[in-house]
């Protein structure tokens, strides 16, 4: 069998904690052809096995013969330059921090944070039996919590209220935690995709082994062809708010925005998932509990950057505005907007004094990942609550109070 074949890889990496496979369906093709995810069953063949992976899924102890779901992520890239091209570079990247992800960072997460377990990588399979086969190529096997986890979150507008709120306790929680977990200083982390590649020819090695330095795919740094494309855009509103020259500075609105929301230490940062949206979330059937999935721009960052996709492409617009009318074309936050913040906030800092982000800082936060947000879908092309987000954006640039709050708190890192 040629060694992209998923049911000869399932095989070999199942053997290595005496499982057998029972079966391998495929689920979906990867974003551009870069490999598949499929759903498979494994037998164990010792109760010392079952004994494992019942405790990796959260059931109760099995005995040889016992059969468990399992997902299998494999990663067979077409070939590309692996120097030049920024798009592939950030892929082949994203799975190698998703893999470190699920391995050494989801088993100090708590069990209460809904994450799949991993049970098997190629990261540092070394001499593992049948490892010759998988060279050259990325695998991950991990719980499938669809049974505990059965609905899919789906296209946006899809999520209920009761699963909006489940959303938001998920990544509070998630935020919460991981601050606890971050290390004492920056240097493992992956660099964006072309600095690495160059940090990676000139070392070497592997430099940046962990996770994103800064959390996402859209952050200006890895976005700069996007970025020059818009400022060029003249038919744009956006090319001149964001991208034309801030009084007293050198840098844009945009640029200002990207420097202060890149990761320097502050004691809210944490890690975020960097691609919040319902298509990578599964629900539990009355909805009070999710599940999020798909971890490849796992990194630093402030939480708020995560809601601002998820509210941007994940929330039933009636659930932020406070009437079904058509949208002003400046949007101040309504109670509704407010009220799902909130809850966020108050359940990122439980049990901790909330003087640790008042809400007016928090706010500030929050403004400014809209506006990141708004740069990249302006760049990249809308989707979602784009009226929404656009009235908010126009909103925050004509509000005095943001722009003084943002050159005073960027000041320090320019002179």
């Amino acid at each position: 069998m040629a060694p992209h074949d998923p049911n000869r890889v399932a095989s070999i990496m199942l053997s290595w904690h005496s499982l057998d496979l029972v079966s391998c369906k495929k689920l979906q093709t990867l974003w551009a052809g870069y490999g598949q995810i499929c759903a498979i069953t494994a037998r164990a063949t010792t109760d010392q096995a079952a004994k494992h992976l019942s405790k990796l899924c959260g059931v109760e102890p099995g005995r040889a013969g016992t059969t468990y779901p399992l997902i299998l992520k494999l990663i067979s890239p077409p070939r590309k330059s692996a120097t030049t091209d920024e798009g592939h570079l950030r892929k082949m990247l994203s799975y190698e921090v998703e893999q470190y992800f699920y391995s050494e960072v989801v088993p100090h997460l708590g069990s209460d944070i809904a994450i799949a377990n991993c049970l098997a990588s190629t990261r540092g399979m070394d001499d593992a039996a049948g490892s010759s086969e998988l060279r050259g190529l990325m695998a991950t096997i991990m719980v499938d919590l669809r049974p505990e986890f059965p609905v899919a979150g789906e296209k946006r507008g899809a999520l209920n209220l009761t699963q909006v709120h489940a959303a938001l306790d998920w990544l509070a929680a998630f935020h919460g935690r991981s601050r606890g977990l971050l290390p004492a200083t920056l240097d493992g982390y992956v660099l964006p995709p072309l600095e690495e590649s160059s940090r990676r020819r000139s070392s070497g090695k592997d430099v940046g082994s962990g996770l994103w330095l800064n959390g996402g795919y859209t952050y200006l740094a890895t976005r700069g062809k996007e970025y020059a494309s818009l400022a060029q855009d003249t038919e744009s509103e956006w090319s001149d708010a964001l991208c034309g020259v801030s009084e007293g500075y050198s840098l844009s609105v945009a640029e200002l925005v990207g420097l202060f929301l890149t990761p320097c230490g502050r004691a809210i940062e944490s890690y975020i998932h960097g691609d919040v949206k319902s298509e990578n979330l599964f629900t539990t059937t009355n909805g009070e509990k999710v599940a999020f999935f798909d971890f490849q721009y796992v990194g630093l960052g402030l939480g708020v950057c995560d809601l601002a996709k998820l509210f941007t492409c994940s929330v039933p617009l009636h659930m932020l505005v406070d009437d079904n009318g058509g949208l002003p074309e400046k949007l101040s936050m309504c109670d509704d907007e407010r009220g799902l913040l909130e809850r966020y906030r108050m359940r990122l800092l439980r049990g901790e004094d909330e003087e640790l982000y008042d809400w007016e800082t928090f706010k500030r936060h929050w403004e400014t990942a809209l506006v990141d947000w708004c740069r990249f879908q302006a760049s990249w092309g809308f989707w979602g609550n784009t009226e929404w987000l656009e009235a908010r954006v126009r909103s925050i640039l004509n509000d005095r109070g943001w722009r003084d709050w943002l050159y005073q708190n960027i000041r320090s890192r320019i002179f």
